[in-house]
Order: structure tokens, then C-alpha cells, then sequence
């Protein structure tokens, strides 16, 4: 009786510790900060800050709500970037996203893109509307030039290809079609923000200097010294899941994103708020 006691006194143990853990590692927030330096930035670019938000999956945790609001307070970024998946199309609730934006509106411009998600659910149009009333610019398959000191850089916004319905145009190729509709100046140094970090060939065949990107979820479960374990689009042990990969003069930051989706949990990888700063070489 006593031996049965102790292992059920070991088992409620391990299985509040594992409660723990999981609830932490999928509530609390990381703060990954990246340095850019590049002699195409401007030097009146130098110091220019970037905070980036992806996978946010509408997620209802208050902790990574107020850490999120806090950290991006006291970084005072120049804009706030949305690389996707904003909502969750398997438990759609705009109204969490938008609370959350009416949070941080005040603090920097913010500028987003869409993701698979956005085009899975029947109610992106309203979604949509909401940002728009919340003063959020959609960059979908456009391109805004941002200024400081009156010298300008690119910033490009890809809508995600699941948003094609032509089931012979291939991911690549729609990403390649909506970039020809844009015109900007290519001598400029010019960022992109599009959800798909595999599509890195293409991106790395048009040019972009600066990639940032999310979807991977980090590939949810970590393994030390073998990176994420899964990723959509990307399948097991996938190439892009977390931190900077570079190609030819393309380089490319992968969030892990905030939020969870079809599985609702993660190991060794926390959500993540991305960080950059731009610096002339």
C-alpha cells in the first residue's frame, strides 16, 4: 500500500512538472534580436528598428498578450511588422486579433501580410476591414516605401499563394506572377515580407536583400543540434524553421511565431518576438 502511494505521489510529480513545462514553453515570450548590416541601407537607416509579430493564431494567452505589448513598448520600434497567419482558421476570433492591435497601434506604424490561414477562413474580408480601421497597412502584393530623413527603402508585402485557386499554378509560380505586378525601384535596398520561408530560391532569384518570414511555427518540437521536427510545406526535420539563413546576397529571418494551430503545444521552442536593426556596412 505504501509502495503505492509513493508511485502515485511520483506520477502526480512528473505529470504537474510536464504541466509546467509545457505551460511555459508555450506562454512565455522570447525576444531574438537580429543586427542587419548591408551598404545598401542608408546610413540615416542605421539604428532603424523592426519588430516582428507571426503566427499570432489569434491565440488567447493574457500572459503573451501583456509581455508582447510590454517588450514592444520598450522597444520602440519604427514600424511593427505582421508576417502572417494572424488568425487560426480552426478557431477563428478576429476580435482577440484586433484587441491585441488596438494595443500597440499607438506605439509604431504596423504593416501586414496574410498567410495560409487568412485565406482558409470566409471572414478575411471583415478581418481585413478591421485592420484597416485600426490603421494597419495591408501590403498585399504591394509595396511601401518607408523614408527617415527623407532617404527611402523598399518594403514589399506578398498576399500568401494559398489565396491562388488555380490548382496548376504552383506556390513559386504565384509568388513569381504577383512580384511582376509590382514596380519599384531595385536599386534601393528593399525588404520583403512574405509568409513562406521555403520559397527562399525564389526569393533569392528576384533580389530581395532582407526576407522575413514565419509559418514554420519553429517546427514546433526542437530537438538539440537537429532544429525543428516539422513544419507545413516543409515536412520532417524541415530546412527553415528558426533564425537567419542566408543565399547568394538574400538573407532571410524565420520567426517562430507566437501562437499554436492544429498541434497545440511546443517543446524547447518558445514564441518569439523578432527584433531587428538595420545598419549600414
Amino acid at each position: 500500500m505504501k509502495k503505492k502511494i509513493i508511485v502515485i505521489l511520483i506520477i502526480i510529480i512528473l505529470l504537474s512538472l510536464i504541466s509546467y513545462y509545457l505551460y511555459y514553453e508555450n506562454n512565455t515570450l522570447q525576444i531574438s534580436n537580429y543586427v542587419i548590416t548591408n551598404n545598401k541601407i542608408p546610413k540615416e537607416f542605421n539604428n532603424y528598428k523592426i519588430v516582428q509579430i507571426s503566427d499570432f493564431h489569434n491565440t488567447k494567452s493574457k500572459k503573451l498578450h501583456n509581455s508582447l505589448v510590454k517588450e514592444i513598448s520598450n522597444i520602440k520600434p519604427n514600424i511593427i511588422v505582421i508576417t502572417g497567419d494572424f488568425i487560426d482558421a480552426n478557431k477563428t476570433d478576429i476580435n482577440t486579433s484586433i484587441n491585441f492591435i488596438k494595443k500597440i497601434k499607438d506605439i509604431a506604424p504596423i504593416y501586414y501580410i496574410t498567410g495560409n490561414h487568412e485565406a482558409s477562413i470566409e471572414s478575411y474580408n471583415k478581418l481585413k476591414e478591421e485592420l484597416i480601421n485600426n490603421n494597419v497597412t495591408i501590403l498585399d502584393d504591394k509595396v511601401e516605401v518607408l523614408e527617415n530623413n527623407n532617404t527611402p527603402i523598399n518594403l514589399i508585402g506578398l498576399d500568401d499563394p494559398a489565396f491562388n485557386k488555380d490548382p496548376y499554378r504552383d506556390d513559386k509560380t504565384t509568388i513569381k506572377d504577383n512580384l511582376k505586378m509590382i514596380t519599384y525601384d531595385k536599386t534601393q535596398y528593399t525588404i520583403l515580407l512574405s509568409h513562406r520561408p521555403e520559397l527562399i530560391d525564389t526569393y533569392t532569384e528576384e533580389n530581395f536583400d532582407l526576407v522575413l518570414s514565419g509559418h514554420a511555427h519553429g517546427g514546433q518540437i526542437r530537438i538539440p543540434f537537429l532544429g525543428g521536427l516539422v513544419a507545413p510545406n516543409q515536412g520532417f526535420l524541415p530546412k527553415y524553421t528558426s533564425g537567419i539563413y542566408e543565399k547568394n546576397d538574400t538573407k532571410m529571418i524565420v520567426s517562430r511565431g507566437i501562437g499554436n494551430s492544429i498541434i497545440p503545444f511546443r517543446i524547447n521552442n518558445r514564441p518569439e518576438l523578432v527584433v531587428i536593426n538595420l545598419q549600414n556596412k
